[in-house]
């Protein structure tokens, strides 16, 4: 599969290095205004181009989408007019409307359309999805997910957290994967209710926190807290509780514990689980190194799911859309106090 990548700051370079050691795709071309950035990510076979019009002319089977968000719609369009696959970063667009777009395009094309929530792919919620998918803490009853750092420090741009080109604050920045990550263990959202602030930093349009409480279909319910003013700093928390017991995953470090019985009817048990080749490799190498191996592995769902195969778990395009319909469903559920319904969206394809 050829491929080529728009942006190539940190994220779109770690995309060029998977693709260019995945034995089943090429990295064909990489985009970026600044042409040094753009060099060092094509290396030594790729094209390297500043102009979004000249590398959508590149032969290409699909493209990866790793620039600002405010620029997604028109590299994700362009794309997919040209017949092209898309993988995009998340958030798919800083605007529902723009979400829409790019998910209509990708059906009109019959192009796969996928969101890069690689969180997805991390070990901790790889195993909250398998001990739910196996039953053995029973019946889900709720999840709690929580989200944060500590403020604007962190991010390496103005247009990473300045609306409108951010799109909002917490909820589009670490909250856009926790809302994913609801979907990705409840099914379907269809009613948000929350509340969210700017209090602490003051940017208009940007919220330092969210508050919600998501439901799914059958009723059952997630909690959710996307924080900017996290002190200790990172971390990221999700918990399924179920009839027979809980899983809990988290990151950084990158740890599970499970409270639950080792067979059918028998005691619950507590058990934990830490990855320390992982935290000694991000001690060595940084946190990239485990972003790089969720890439390999989305990279590969990316190219089974082109081919036609399904499974896995790779984020659609509806993923993309929903996340950003949830924040935006917080936004106007703080303003009425009142619960947002929204429909259901099922799989892209």
């Amino acid at each position: 599969m050829r491929i080529g990548v728009v942006g190539a700051g940190v994220i779109g370079a770690l995309r060029a290095q998977t693709i260019r050691d995945n034995p089943d795709t090429q990295l064909v071309a990489v985009c970026d205004v600044v042409p040094a950035a753009a060099k060092a990510a094509a290396g030594p076979d790729a094209m390297a181009v500043t102009e979004l019009a000249r590398f959508l002319d590149q032969p290409m089977d699909a493209v990866f989408v790793s620039s600002p968000l405010h620029l997604h719609d028109e590299a994700c369009l362009g794309a997919l007019e040209r017949g092209m696959h898309v993988l995009c970063e998340k958030p798919l667009a800083n605007t529902v409307e723009g979400c829409r777009r790019i998910v209509d395009a990708a059906k009109a094309a019959d192009r796969v359309l996928a969101v890069g929530f690689n969180l997805r792919y991390f070990p901790a919620i790889q195993l909250i999805r398998s001990m739910l998918d196996s039953g053995r803490i029973g019946e889900l009853d709720h999840l709690r997910l929580f989200g944060g750092h500590d403020g604007l420090h962190n991010f390496r741009a103005d247009w990473q957290f300045r609306a409108p080109d951010s799109g909002g604050g917490a909820m589009m920045d670490i909250g856009i994967h926790l809302s994913d990550l609801a979907r990705y263990f409840l099914g379907e959202i269809t009613d948000v209710y929350g509340m969210m602030s700017e209090r602490v930093f003051q940017v208009p349009g940007s919220e330092d926190n969210a508050v919600a409480v998501f439901r799914n279909e059958a009723g059952i319910a997630a909690t959710y807290h996307a924080t900017w003013t996290e002190w200790r700093g990172y971390g990221m928390v999700v918990e399924a509780y179920g009839s027979e017991g809980m899983v809990r995953g988290s990151y950084a470090p990158m740890q599970n514990l499970v409270i639950a019985p080792a067979e059918p009817g028998g005691p619950r048990r507590t058990s934990r689980r830490f990855y320390p080749e992982i935290m000694v490799r991000e001690k060595l190498k940084s946190w990239t190194s485990t972003t790089q191996l969720s890439f390999d592995e989305e990279l590969r769902d990316f190219v089974a799911r082109v081919g036609g195969a399904s499974g896995g778990a790779l984020a659609d395009g509806h993923a993309g859309l929903r996340s950003v319909e949830v924040a935006d469903a917080v936004r106007r559920s703080s303003e009425s106090r009142e619960a947002v319904h929204l429909p259901v969206l099922g799989p892209m394809r």
